[in-house]
């Protein structure tokens, strides 16, 4: 099975996502991951690309599944699993991050003794997945409104799991919504845990290595 993508963005747009990707600071990034476990940056999306990815949150066509959170105890809001063909602007996205992603992960494999390496391209990385059975799109759009949140979690499907994900905050803090920070927490051995506020804007992304989130607003999960 050989992923497609759906055309809901210009090609001019999609031209440029691979420079700004290529643009982003990748040794900042792999730093602040290895200090801290997520690194944030800002501007991965324009203003106009959040709307027009939230925007997408009403057409049932596009999605394969919606959850409501309070119904599975996941917090309160809902999200919605995108199906194929992807909205152009994920699938570029998702291509274009993971070979600057997969490094950082082979290397703390690596350094954590696990003997699994993951491949250079996002497409080889599908391929091995759907062999596998995991053949369903994993990004999803999440939707909160007022005094929603999303409990702390840990997000894993399937047997091949990246250890690295992206999460783009599409709504304007301020405007759109107030508080809703976006939380992880640290799990210390034989100590409390820590939480870390990590300070987002509309555009801005994070990359984690595991989502651990309280956020209010629309937020995309690349996967």
């Amino acid at each position: 099975m050989k992923e497609t993508v759906q055309s809901t963005l210009s090609s001019s747009s999609l031209k440029s996502m691979a420079e700004r990707v290529n643009a982003i600071d990748w040794g900042r990034v792999s730093n602040d991951l290895d200090a801290q476990g997520n690194a944030v940056v800002e501007c991965l999306l324009s203003p106009q690309e959040c709307e027009t990815l939230a925007m997408l949150y009403s057409r049932d066509e596009i999605f394969r599944s919606r959850i409501m959170m309070s119904r599975h105890g996941f917090g309160r809001g809902e999200y919605q699993y995108f199906r194929y063909p992807l909205p152009s602007l994920i699938g570029q996205l998702r291509f274009a991050l993971y070979p600057h992603l997969v490094p950082m992960a082979n290397r703390w494999n690596s350094a954590m003794g696990i003997d699994v390496s993951y491949p250079a391209t996002h497409e080889k990385f599908l391929t091995r997945c759907h062999q596998a059975g995991q053949d369903k799109p994993t990004p999803l759009l999440l939707k909160y409104d007022a005094d929603d949140y999303n409990c702390l979690h840990q997000d894993l499907y399937g047997t091949h799991v990246f250890p690295l994900q992206a999460a783009i905050l599409l709504s304007e803090p301020h405007k759109d919504f107030t508080g809703g920070e976006f939380v992880m927490t640290e799990q210390r051995p034989r100590m409390q845990s820590r939480p870390m506020v990590v300070p987002l804007r509309q555009g801005d992304g994070v990359f984690l290595q595991c989502i651990i989130v309280r956020c209010a607003g629309h937020v995309a999960g690349i996967g």
